[in-house]
């Protein structure tokens, strides 16, 4: 009897440890990241439909830098008052999100 009572604590006690131990799982995270070839450019190559959207949208902007892509798309630096970001525009100086 008692040999019964000992293998049936055994077998349990090995139960629950082997239900306590944590699965082990892999998670794969994969990062894309898309960059279109913007090329530099003289502010003065900046289509004047580019730049007259710049001035109706945001009149105290100043356009430090431009560059261009392969798309004919403007990518331009400017600074309003303390803040410095980047805008993006087609040739026909539509506005294009990013």
């Amino acid at each position: 009897m008692k040999n019964l009572f000992l293998s049936a604590a055994i077998v349990l006690g090995g139960l629950t440890s082997f239900a306590s131990t944590s699965p082990i799982s892999n998670t794969i995270v994969k990062t894309v990241s898309f960059q279109d070839d913007y090329t530099e450019i003289n502010v003065t190559e900046v289509p004047a439909a580019v730049t007259d959207a710049l001035k109706k949208a945001y009149p105290d902007a100043v356009l430090n830098k431009a560059y261009k892509n392969s798309a004919s798309q403007y990518k331009l630096e400017v600074t309003v008052g303390d803040k410095v970001g980047s805008l993006y525009a087609n040739a026909d100086g539509s506005w294009v999100k990013k």
